[in-house]
């Protein structure tokens, strides 16, 4: 596997490919940059395709959380890890102490926590093997809430660049992915009065959204054509696609998921149709700032940190309408700047 010729590939500091026979555990850390600070990023657990699709995912979800804690205003560097496997039959506590103890062997310069397909319960396994974990309950815990109220807060940003509006009171929000995240996103959105389209491949989750918010269940793939006016991303990356950008009939596209266009072109298309897009690992740094109060935890102060997400758009947005360039290229370069300042 030719890692160094990978488009994914962005100069990454380190990559680490991680084998415990015993185990089962096959991981890959991707450290991606440590100018700003040790590389912080969490652990997602996936069965995938193939082990360069692991760590395709690696690589790009290390470098959006470069840019999403420099944006964040975090004195951390950008890094992620990848468990291959399934998330609901090949957890143990032998293969997660194995990835603690890989994590534990590069000194602190990586840091992990929780993401897809990771609990707490599983971070406190690795917590028995290394210190260099953050989000664990009794601390800043589960950064799910957090992460949803960010975005949350951002989707009101959007929509008052956008709409004009203030509130989301009768906006019909299509939410793709109702997982934690989700679920507390649609809560919030639920709450000012938003009409909600929603879709999860997980059919629990779609009855739990639907009785608990009246929301209106969809089809996985009919998602994309519902007419809304915010449509909100929260499972997996890359549903903005040569594909979907054809069937898409929203004005705003503002959600929860890591890698929301498949490819960075996808920005000038949303920009040329009129589709005003947040970039992703600027709305979604909620959690990630969570645990950034992870030591004498305050909640308040956390969430005050988080409400500073809305003015980080709404500064992106004006400064894509005035230089007629998209959302994602704009933010892009607001945090290579600062990793670069960082550096010198």
């Amino acid at each position: 596997m030719a890692v160094f010729n990978l488009r994914a590939y962005d100069s990454h500091e380190q990559v680490v490919f991680c084998r415990d026979v015993d185990s089962g555990l096959r991981a890959i850390i991707c450290i991606h940059n440590t100018n700003l600070g040790p590389a912080v990023g969490g652990c997602r657990m996936w069965d995938y395709n193939s082990d360069e699709g692991a760590l395709i995912d690696a690589l790009r979800l290390s470098r959006g959380m470069t840019y999403k804690n420099a944006m964040a205003g975090l004195k951390m560097g950008g890094g992620k890890s990848v468990i291959i496997g399934n998330s609901k039959t090949m957890k143990s506590e032998e293969l997660f102490r194995a990835f603690g103890r890989f994590v534990d062997k590069l000194s602190g310069k990586y840091i992990t926590a929780e993401d897809v397909g990771i609990n707490p319960n599983d971070m406190a396994i690795v917590n028995k093997e290394t210190s260099h974990v953050l989000g664990l309950e009794g601390k800043s815990g589960d950064p799910s809430p957090v992460t949803a109220y960010g975005v949350y807060k951002g989707i009101k940003a959007a929509a008052k660049h956008k709409l004009g509006r203030d509130d989301l009171d009768g906006l019909k929000i299509s939410v793709q992915g109702l997982g934690h995240v989700g679920y507390y996103l649609c809560e919030h959105l639920k709450k000012e009065g938003a009409q909600l389209i929603v879709t999860d491949i997980n059919q629990d989750n779609l009855d739990r959204v639907v009785n608990d918010f009246g929301a209106k269940e969809v089809g996985i793939n009919e998602i994309y054509e519902q007419e809304v006016d915010i449509y909100a991303p929260c499972a997996l990356g890359a549903t903005v696609n040569d594909n979907t950008l054809k069937r898409l009939n929203t004005k705003i596209i503002a959600g929860a998921a890591n890698n929301q266009l498949a490819e960075d072109r996808h920005g000038d298309i949303l920009m040329q149709r009129g589709i005003l897009y947040a970039p992703d690992y600027v709305i979604n740094a909620g959690g990630i700032i969570n645990v950034n109060f992870e030591e004498n935890y305050d909640q308040a102060k956390a969430l005050e940190k988080v409400d500073e997400i809305y003015g980080t758009l709404t500064e992106v947005f004006e400064a894509s309408d005035a230089e007629g360039r998209p959302t994602n290229v704009i933010a892009d370069e607001i945090a290579r700047r600062r990793v670069s300042a960082a550096k010198q």
